[in-house]
């Protein structure tokens, strides 16, 4: 069987999908100070449309750039922790989009300085500056665009096995051009709604790739969540922007998966299938679900 979706053509912007939580309500109020509903909804939908214009992405027609969504996660308040126990713990997110997650982490407490965000498009990140009304002066977190799959930004290495291989200290963030120099140094590494864009042999070498940036430190965390399915395999009744359909894995293939990356006995996996919010992708299917995942260092 082809994995080759029906050609992606863009649909309209559906203003009924406009179904945030009222939590993420709540931040984006609190971010930018507009407290009329009215007014709140004209400029979400205004900066929607500029994205979507400039990459017509399904997460974009559903307005999951509205959601906090790294704090529904298990292994937040873990890397929460790491931010203020620990002295310079960096957390990176990675596939930020508009950036709204690492918002989150620094209104909760995150050290600035030591929080940096990547995507492969920064017309993402600039459209959250629009959104959250801000400016690199008034919302200074370092952010780095580029491909984790190009070499040249993020080098491929196995992920270091104790503190002694890390030889050099934490670059400043400032001063990164790529995420290489990172190697060992990263704390806590968010990365959601990224991996089901991939095949699966690009889901290994993309675990791979975050693997390398972790600390070996007890208690680093690379976490996230992505779309899955009980069983893994294709999802045909949808397709990324690339043109392909969604490859899934269930809970058990990427547990496995990570098993391959790390060895034996250095981190513990949880992961689980969750029930799937169903205004974004527009994916209905009994077998399709939300992988909520993390991988530890012991």
């Amino acid at each position: 069987m082809s994995n080759a979706a029906p050609a992606y053509t863009k649909p309209p912007l559906d203003e009924s999908l406009y179904l945030a939580a009222e939590e993420d309500f709540a931040f984006i109020r609190e971010q930018t100070g507009m407290h009329d509903p009215e007014t709140l909804k004209k400029h979400i939908l205004e900066v929607q449309q500029k994205a979507y214009d400039l990459y017509g992405h399904r997460c974009i027609r559903g307005f999951a750039f509205t959601r906090t969504r790294i704090a529904t996660l298990p292994a937040y308040q873990a890397a929460l922790t790491l931010g203020r126990e620990r002295e310079g713990a960096i957390l990176l997110d990675l596939g930020c989009c508009f950036g709204t997650d690492i918002r989150k982490a620094a209104s909760d407490g995150f050290p600035v300085q030591n929080l940096i965000a990547s995507d492969l498009r920064p017309a993402f990140w600039n459209c959250g500056h629009e959104l959250f009304q801000t400016n690199p002066d008034t919302f200074p977190i370092k952010f780095l665009a580029g491909d984790a799959f190009d070499p040249a930004f993020l080098a491929p290495t196995e992920p270091l096995t104790s503190q002694d291989e890390v030889s050099t200290p934490a670059p400043p963030l400032a001063s990164l051009t790529s995420l290489t120099p990172l190697r060992g140094h990263v704390s806590a590494l968010h990365t959601s709604s990224v991996f089901h864009l991939f095949f699966e042999a690009q889901q290994l070498q993309f675990a791979r790739a975050l693997a390398s940036l972790l600390s070996p430190a007890p208690g680093s965390v690379i976490f996230g969540a992505h779309t899955g399915r009980r069983v893994k395999g294709f999802n045909m009744g949808g397709c990324c922007s690339g043109g392909h359909h969604m490859f899934c894995h269930s809970p058990e293939t990427f547990r496995e998966m990570w098993g391959e990356v790390f060895k034996e006995g250095t981190v513990k996996i949880e992961v689980e299938l969750r029930p799937r919010q169903p205004d974004v992708h527009e994916i209905k299917s009994e077998d399709m679900g939300r992988l909520v995942w993390s991988v530890t260092r012991i």
